[in-house]
């Protein structure tokens, strides 16, 4: 039995899903009044994602358990001791990638997060599914939350925060991403300037579609 699949974990990552399932209709609610254009202008937007992420504050933002399932598998199988993580919401990618780590016999997971009351939330989660000991929660802007402090090799990296900064975390970490470290960027189709770099062989990455949201790119070399 791994860690992921120990009744613990397994039991709280049923009641997590299921929670954020039941709150797709308050998530579509939060931006009813916004026009498609505008909505897509949001997700896009360098200097306004904070106005649109204000809106969700209360609702999960999850990975769907198809993408937890392969953030788990993605730091098994690169015996993963070091992740960086932009966007933690109430934590249900964090808790996949953690499990990882327990099972890889430890390591550190870096998670990042603007939202205060979703940072309380998912510490009640990481302690609920005993995998705290293992995780630094960095409360506020990532672009300045892991500008330091970051290990001198990372293994994975998920990002699911405000699409439009993608290619600015990826300037962060980039120089540390050692030869077959995997990026993984949810719902990367809102940043084509992130998917236009790691789809080009000569940034030195190999990079492919999962899953219909989700661009899996390896850092070669």
């Amino acid at each position: 039995m791994t860690t992921l699949t120990s009744p613990k974990l397994a039991g709280l990552l049923d009641r997590l899903f299921e929670q954020a399932s039941a709150a797709v209709e308050q998530t579509q609610l939060a931006v009813a009044d916004l026009s498609d254009e505008e909505r897509d202008r949001l997700m896009q937007s360098r200097t306004d994602y904070r106005a649109l992420y204000e809106r969700f504050k209360n609702a999960p933002l999850a990975v769907s358990r198809d993408t937890g399932a392969l953030l788990y598998m993605l730091a098994r199988g690169a015996r993963a001791r070091n992740i960086v993580e932009f966007g933690t919401s109430f934590g249900i990618s964090t808790l996949h990638l953690a499990a990882a780590l327990r099972d890889n016999g430890g390591g550190h997971l870096i998670t990042s997060e603007f939202e205060p009351s979703k940072v309380a939330r998912a510490r009640d989660n990481l302690v609920a599914g005993g995998l705290d000991d293992l995780i630094e929660i960095r409360e506020g802007d990532a672009l300045t939350t892991l500008r330091t402090g970051l290990p001198d090799t990372i293994d994975l990296v998920l990002l699911d925060g405000a699409k439009a900064l993608y290619p600015d975390i990826l300037d962060l970490v980039e120089s540390r991403l050692k030869p077959g470290a995997f990026v993984v960027a949810d719902n990367a189709d809102y940043s084509p300037d992130y998917l236009a770099r790691v789809r080009a062989p000569a940034n030195g990455y190999l990079s492919v579609p999962f899953g219909g949201d989700v661009e899996l790119s390896m850092r070669l070399g």
